[in-house]
């Protein structure tokens, strides 16, 4: 598609939606679709995926549970930050949390707080803190609003840019299709790629939100060392990892940002 000739107005708009930084970390960030379309499409890959004959969600067995209830946790804890630092307004998060039955070494939280967990990577989680390591993380790139940086550069590349005025018409079919396209509908949810740097972000948000859970951020290096381990052992690496930095990098960057992270501890 060819990209529409900007207006003064809109590129006025544009640089309006540009101004918004990532809590915690302060990094500016660029943002030409809204958070209410984001959330909404992506709650409905969501459900797609909860729905599909081919996903079997777990709910009831102890494992279930207590996602549901460090997820709850690590919820109101950053929603308590959030609200304490003039966040309340940006962040209208429908939380769910959910355990999905799968070989998979993988979880995820798309925009809005939607979080699932795959059953896979529960021997290496282990306990309450190594959950709260991973979900804290995936939970950091929803909070750092990774997706929609991401949708917003494919958004305004294929010269759509509704945020603005652009293209209004196919707003809406156009962000669903960019939505589908990162995320996947079906019984296997096509992950987003993040970039390193992102990642290394989520690293961090998900040491603090951990440590606001009452969560010893010391504890995360053992779970990325377990998950180190399974390289190391010539398994297969996640999905979810693909893109990350590496483990050595990784494991240095945490051990680095743990005194950040303490001050926010308390058990």
């Amino acid at each position: 598609m060819k990209m529409p000739k900007l207006t003064g107005f809109a590129i006025a708009a544009l640089l309006f939606y540009s101004c918004s930084t990532v809590p915690l970390t302060g990094r500016r960030q660029f943002m030409a679709v809204s958070d209410a379309e984001v959330n909404q499409s992506a709650a409905q890959s969501y459900q797609q995926l909860l729905t599909s004959p081919k996903t079997k969600v777990i709910a009831g067995t102890n494992d279930a549970i207590r996602i549901k209830r460090v997820g709850n946790q690590l919820a109101a804890a950053i929603q308590r930050y959030l609200n304490a630092n003039g966040y309340a307004n940006r962040y209208n998060f429908q939380w769910e949390f959910n355990l999905i039955q799968s070989n998979e070494v993988n979880a995820w939280c798309m925009p809005g707080g939607k979080v699932a967990v795959y059953s896979g990577i529960l021997s290496i989680t282990r306990d309450d803190a190594g959950l709260a390591t991973v979900m804290g993380h995936e939970i950091g790139h929803a909070i750092a609003r990774h997706s929609a940086e991401r949708i917003s550069q494919q958004y305004v590349a294929q010269g759509l840019g509704a945020a603005v005025g652009i293209a209004a018409d196919n707003s809406t079919s156009a962000l669903v299709q960019i939505t589908n396209q990162l995320y996947g509908t079906g019984s296997q949810i096509a992950l987003l790629h993040y970039s390193r740097s992102q990642e290394s972000e989520a690293d961090r948000l998900g040491l603090t939100f951990m440590a606001m859970t009452g969560y010893d951020p010391h504890q995360a290096v053992a779970f990325w060392q377990r998950m180190a381990q399974l390289s190391a052992n010539g398994n297969k690496q996640p999905e979810f990892l693909s893109t990350h930095p590496s483990d050595q990098t990784r494991i240095r960057d945490i051990e680095n940002r743990i005194p950040e992270a303490m001050k926010y501890y308390s058990k």
